[in-house]
């Protein structure tokens, strides 16, 4: 019995609407039920917002309004100063210098946790590298305090203490939500040839550097009073030529005035006489006849010729 095309299509459409509605329902019981594992936890996000936090076993969200990030809560743990995968060391993490000026290649082993999985999952976008930056600061930091024997030998259970407690203090301000479990120190040993040798080149730069320090100071200590005498000295001389000055322009003064006083008295008598004088500088080797037998008119005859023959 042959069946209409029109109940056959009919038909049809009918099951491609069963489908497709079971296909939706099947998308949405999908997405709205999830499993947590026995050592996740997970963050639940209502509308971009964290709602709240679940614990393992299988729950239910809304569909496309609530997003669920999972957060593993197991203790991880990451190297410093050695490839944990193969071993191999990192001369840029573990080598460092300690208080006594010496090299040292050390390595560290950090472990951690998530203590509060929303602040791990928002408040940073790398948490784990950013405590790794912590950690390395806090190690540079304690080691460099220490002398090298401390912390190759004895000072290593200290050494590991004064970091974890400095790494608590970090990651409490960073608030990222870790939790610091365990700081070990994997192996410290002095570094390679190559490296001592540098660090005696480095050495014996700073003791030529304390070397010309100690020279200089000692010149200038040396030269300093050598200098404060030659300016006491000076200033003396200048202070001796001073009162030198001072007194001959006094005494000059001294004679001008009494010369003036004189001059005041007898103008004429005392213009001859600085005529005289003045000559007796000007010309003390030569002999002169002063004749005023004419009128009054004193005649200046010169015995011997101003410029003699030959000169």
């Amino acid at each position: 019995m042959d069946q209409d095309p029109k109940e056959l299509k009919k038909m049809g459409s009918k099951i491609g609407k069963i489908v497709v509605a079971v296909i939706v329902l099947a998308i949405i019981i999908g997405n709205s039920m999830y499993t947590i594992g026995e050592q996740e936890q997970a963050v639940i996000t209502t509308f971009g917002k964290p709602s709240c936090v679940n614990e393992p076993g299988l729950h239910f969200k809304i569909p496309f309004i609530q997003h669920v990030s999972l957060v593993d809560t197991t203790i991880k743990g990451f190297s410093i100063g050695y490839d944990q995968n193969t071993g191999e060391s990192i001369e840029t993490e573990s080598l460092m210098i300690t208080v006594d000026y010496n090299f040292v290649l050390i390595d560290f082993f950090v472990e951690y946790k998530v203590s509060d999985p929303i602040k791990y999952v928002y408040n940073s976008q790398d948490p784990i590298s950013i405590l790794k930056n912590l950690a390395q600061s806090c190690i540079r930091s304690q080691v460099g305090s220490y002398d090298v024997d401390s912390v190759i030998t004895t000072g290593k259970n200290e050494i590991q203490a004064a970091i974890r407690e400095k790494i608590d203090e970090k990651l409490e301000q960073q608030d990222l939500g870790i939790q610091l479990v365990n700081i070990t120190i994997q192996d410290a040993e002095p570094p390679t040839a190559e490296v001592m040798e540098a660090f005696k080149a480095v050495e014996t730069a700073k003791q030529g550097k304390e070397t010309a320090i100690n020279n200089a100071e000692k010149y200038r200590s040396e030269k300093i009073p050598d200098a404060e005498a030659q300016v006491d000295q000076i200033q003396k001389e200048a202070e001796a030529k001073k009162e030198s000055r001072i007194n001959e322009a006094e005494g000059q003064v001294a004679r001008f005035n009494a010369i003036y006083q004189e001059y005041i008295k007898n103008p004429l008598i005392t213009k001859q006489r600085m005529f005289y004088e003045t000559m007796e500088d000007v010309l003390p080797d030569l002999k002169v006849i002063i004749d005023n037998s004419e009128g009054g008119v004193e005649k200046v005859l010169p015995m011997e010729p101003f410029v003699k023959e030959g000169e």
